[in-house]
């Protein structure tokens, strides 16, 4: 997308496919638009995995699929949306431990909220954000982060990909060098195999080794 100037904009982990094979691949092109001058003026896509800039109404390049993707991440390594980030207690409900080291939230942040997103509920003790509350959280105050039972490769990665700033935020050029993906591509893991065992599925003859996180 990035080579073929165009934004993909609706990155979130529902629109990530993967299948028996370990094969992953991005769905739901209906919003995806044709960059004119590396820039966009159209306000679509999901509004919680939105980066700020577009959540303000500035312009936008393909910096803000960075940001969601960063934001994905950040869902898929806790098992929930990011926003409003989980306390110790939930962290350590989550991983099954205490988590050490600094926890998915800031010390800035304000008291800790229900999480929940739009659309969505994580059950009756868990209500969803009101739309333009999240929206809010997302444009003014700081951005999510990895608890430190992850490698720093990926939580520099994730941070990398979550700075508000767009002029300062990492471009896909730099996060392809990374460490963190230098590190995946190096590693071997039967992702396919994990995925099959996971949700019983007859694992493919030749499976994918896909890189970890």
């Amino acid at each position: 997308l990035y080579y073929t100037d165009k934004q993909y904009l609706s990155f979130q982990p529902s629109n990530i496919l993967v299948n028996s094979r370990g094969e992953i691949k991005l769905c739901d092109f209906g919003v995806s638009g044709q960059l004119i001058d590396s820039m966009a003026n159209s306000f679509v896509g999901t509004r919680s995995y939105m980066s700020p800039e577009r959540l303000q109404g500035t312009h936008y390049s393909v910096q803000s699929d960075i940001w969601s993707m960063g934001l994905s991440l950040v869902e898929m390594a806790i098992g929930r949306f990011p926003i409003p980030p989980p306390d110790a207690k939930e962290l350590e409900k989550i991983f099954g431990f205490p988590v050490e080291g600094e926890a998915a939230c800031s010390e800035s942040s304000p008291q800790p909220q229900p999480p929940g997103r739009p659309g969505s509920s994580y059950g009756p003790d868990r209500p969803p954000m009101a739309i333009f509350e999240l929206l809010d959280y997302i444009v003014n105050e700081p951005p999510p982060k990895l608890p430190g039972i992850f490698g720093s490769e990926f939580q520099d990665f994730v941070n990398k990909c979550l700075i508000k700033n767009p002029a300062e935020r990492a471009d896909l050029k730099q996060m392809m060098v990374h460490s963190f993906i230098k590190l995946s591509e190096a590693e071997q893991v039967d992702f396919a195999g994990w995925l099959c065992s996971t949700i019983g599925l007859n694992q493919p003859v030749t499976p994918t080794h896909s890189t970890a996180m």
